[in-house]
């Protein structure tokens, strides 16, 4: 059949199994818009305020699905509004499809009006990109840019489409079989060296899995606990690594690296054996690579190889996917008895809790606790980054996978409330709770709107410090408590601010107030937010500083009360 190539576009989107587009029109992208009009009935479009809170809620959306998020947006500044989006994407292993308009091919570098070279902008951070030239040649560019984006180390795929591109017609055919010959991601484990790493296995005394992004991704979460449960081997997570949940709660020792616990990151000191599964080592986890885990052996399994030896050194390298090597681990016999180990952590555990003292300010922690027991344990939690990101990861008991959803390897504030849409209209039988600090919450709060134009019962807890927490914290610590542009005196009451959107706002400033106000967001129908008025001397507990061996841990600051008198006095530095 001959069709133009918006409709190509289109009906190529359906074949792909998409029923679900973020995104904002432009002159540039119009055709395709219009094609959309005409299948309503067979894909919901979602319009949101900003380009880059579009493809933070398809981010959100692939994060908790696994299906690949799509989002359609005009030329020129449409297009480079999703550059820090499609970076969180890229650093996190999102799968994004992203389609931009264009200028029509016979105006591309004359600086036309809302031209931009998005496809050159956009090649360090996207896992490939296409600027298409014949609309004869678009078909095959969908089928690859879905194949790409979804297949081994998942990521974002940039479609550019000119205007001309989607107005002209050509017979339409869209492949079922096609050959990418130099792209073919390695999935099973090389033998020779899962039977290395068994080998290690059986030789440790004191081993240790490192649960990292890629278990999540690959849908090994289930395989993992099963493995832990058969072998008695203890584990800790990175930050993008949550979701354990195995039998004997006596293997997990929550998150490690910068913001880690005390016992998980006595745990990586202390192993002879790391088996780190979909991690990068990202220097947040390492502290001081040369002091990492010093008496351990590291077995590293990873789909990507460029990962494996990058940042840290590794004894037994599996390139492969982590659910297919999992698998193939647990076909082995482990014999070694690891239960004086687990006695060793469990006493370090017992004697460092994760801990914080209640006062007359509303304490983070005890907010992230109550949203623990009142919302259900599937529940997905969309945290945004700074205090608030940290204090989610320490305080909320993850049990399943991909219900933690965060900016980890960019730290992109403003990601929480649109990913947090994305993952509600991902998920819509499940609840979805925001976490975000004041100044995160203040990037995209114009995505408010949107929640309340689809009424998408999302709901939003704002942990408001009156700073930018985290930065004020490093000042604290490292800069002699000298706030230079961290104190956010002048914020918004942000529950007034939800209610002349059309959203249930409340406002809690007490800590006798926090309890019924979450069992009040947990029994809502209705998109809802809480700005919760926190403790805005409160620091994030135990702390490696960057650079540090993970065992130089900070447990203790003194309370700084001077925060409390700029904020009040409306100064700040």
């Amino acid at each position: 059949m001959r069709m133009s190539g918006a409709r190509m576009l289109v009906e190529s989107l359906l074949r792909e199994r998409v029923d679900t587009i973020f995104g904002i029109p432009g002159g540039a992208i119009i055709n395709v818009y219009d094609e959309l009009h005409k299948y309503e009935d067979r894909i919901n479009v979602f319009l949101f305020r900003h380009e880059q809170g579009a493809t933070h809620a398809a981010d959100g959306f692939a994060r908790s699905t696994g299906k690949p998020g799509v989002v359609i947006v005009t030329s020129g500044p449409g297009a480079t509004n999703t550059v820090t989006a499609i970076t969180t994407a890229f650093m996190d292993s999102s799968p994004l499809v992203i389609i931009t308009g264009q200028v029509p091919t016979s105006m591309i570098g004359t600086d036309a009006f809302q031209e931009a070279d998005v496809t050159g902008i956009t090649m360090p951070i996207t896992k490939a990109n296409y600027l298409v030239s014949d609309v004869k040649e678009l078909p095959l560019i969908i089928k690859e840019a879905f194949h790409v984006a979804t297949t081994g180390r998942p990521g974002p795929v940039l479609i550019d489409l000119p205007k001309d591109v989607q107005i002209n017609e050509e017979e339409y055919e869209y492949p079922e079989h096609f050959e990418m010959p130099n792209y073919r991601p390695r999935v099973k484990g090389h033998p020779r060296q899962i039977k290395k790493a068994i080998e290690l296995m059986n030789n440790s005394k004191r081993p240790l899995i490192i649960a990292g992004g890629g278990v999540n991704i690959s849908n090994a979460m289930g395989l993992l606990n099963t493995f832990m449960d058969k072998f008695g081997i203890p584990a800790v997570n990175t930050l993008m690594g949550c979701g354990l949940n195995p039998r004997n709660e006596k293997l997990y020792y929550g998150g490690i690296g910068m913001h880690g616990s005390v016992y998980g990151n006595y745990a990586v000191m202390r192993s002879d054996l790391i088996i780190a599964l979909g991690t990068r080592f990202s220097d947040r986890i390492l502290g001081d690579p040369n002091k990492f885990a010093p008496d351990a052996k590291i077995i590293h399994v990873d789909i990507d190889p460029a990962e494996i030896g990058k940042n840290m050194r590794v004894d037994v390298p599996i390139v492969g996917d982590v659910k297919r090597v999992l698998a193939e681990f647990l076909e082995a016999e482990i014999s070694a008895d690891f239960s004086e180990w687990i006695e060793e952590l469990q006493k370090v555990k017992a004697e460092n809790p994760l801990k914080y003292e209640m006062g007359e300010y509303i304490k983070p922690q005890y907010v992230i606790e109550l949203v623990d027991k009142y919302f259900p344990d599937d529940t997905v939690v969309v945290a945004d980054v700074g205090q608030n990101q940290m204090w989610v990861a320490q305080f909320y008991r993850f049990r399943h996978p991909r219900t933690f959803l965060s900016s980890g390897g960019l730290g992109t504030m403003g990601f929480a409330l649109p990913a947090g849409i994305g993952a509600k209209i991902g998920n819509p039988n499940r609840e979805v709770v925001v976490v975000a600090g004041d100044g995160g919450f203040q990037m995209n709060i114009q995505e408010l709107m949107t929640i309340n134009r689809y009424r998408i019962p999302l709901k939003i807890i704002v942990l408001d410090n009156q700073s930018l927490g985290m930065v004020r914290q490093w000042q604290q610590l490292f800069f002699g408590s000298r706030y230079s542009s961290t104190i956010l005196h002048d914020n918004p009451d942000f529950a007034e601010i939800a209610k002349v959107v059309g959203i249930r706002g409340l406002k809690i400033e007490k800590p006798e107030e926090v309890e019924p106000a979450i069992k009040e967001l947990a029994e809502s129908n209705e998109p809802m937010l809480i700005n919760a008025l926190v403790d805005p001397r409160e620091n994030v507990l135990p702390m490696v500083p960057s650079g540090t061996p993970l065992n130089e841990v900070i447990t203790e600051v003194p309370v700084d009360d001077t925060v409390i008198k700029k904020i009040r006095g409306g100064k700040d530095g």
